[in-house]
Parts: C-alpha cells; sequence; structure tokens
C-alpha cells in the first residue's frame, strides 16, 4: 500500500509491515482528550451510539482525561482520517480532540 507521507501514513505503514492483512478489518483505539470526568462521560455516550465501544481513563491526574474509543473496522488512511474528524466534530463542545490511535493489528 502506498501511504501519505504523514503520521497517520506512518502508522499504518508501521501497521501493514508488522505483518497485518489490511485487506481485513482490525480493531483500532481512538483516543480523545477531553477536559474532565464529566465532558468524558458525555462524549461517551455521544461515541457509543455511533458504534464505537468507549472506555474512560482519568489519566492519574495529569489534568485531562481520554476515552479510547475502539472500532473494528478496515485501517485505510482515508477511513482513519474520517473516523478521527468525526470523533473531533463529536468531543469539540465538550472541549475534546482525538489526539491519537493505536491498534495491536490482525496478525495474531
Amino acid at each position: 500500500m502506498d501511504y501519505p507521507k504523514d503520521a497517520d501514513g506512518d502508522s499504518l505503514r508501521r501497521v501493514a509491515e508488522a505483518g497485518s492483512d489490511m485487506s481485513l478489518p482490525m480493531t483500532i483505539d481512538f483516543a480523545v482528550d477531553v477536559p474532565s470526568e464529566t465532558a468524558a462521560r458525555a462524549v461517551a455516550t455521544l461515541v457509543a451510539a455511533q458504534g464505537f465501544d468507549p472506555s474512560i481513563s482519568d489519566n492519574e491526574g495529569r489534568g485531562f482525561w481520554s476515552i479510547y474509543c475502539s472500532k473494528s473496522m478496515l485501517a485505510t488512511y482515508e477511513r482513519v482520517v474520517s473516523v478521527q474528524a468525526q470523533l473531533n466534530e463529536l468531543a469539540k463542545p465538550h472541549g475534546g480532540t482525538c489526539a491519537s490511535w493505536a491498534t495491536f493489528g490482525n496478525s495474531h
């Protein structure tokens, strides 16, 4: 696969190079950071309604909360970028942003 030369493209290349079959779905965890527990619970409710499996973390006193939004999907560049934009739109009214994403791929 030929991915753009940016952070998302670099991450997708690493997933493929680690042995994942990029034509098959894999679970991807998108991290959304928000300023409070109240915001985290509100965003978790919103993303769950959009088909994500959310889990909330208080980040051990680091001053923000994270919602890990898991979804089984094809790991295409377009899809990863689109989901981050979707999560940013959902989180923005609550002071949040999609900070990153990660996957263990599907090679196991």
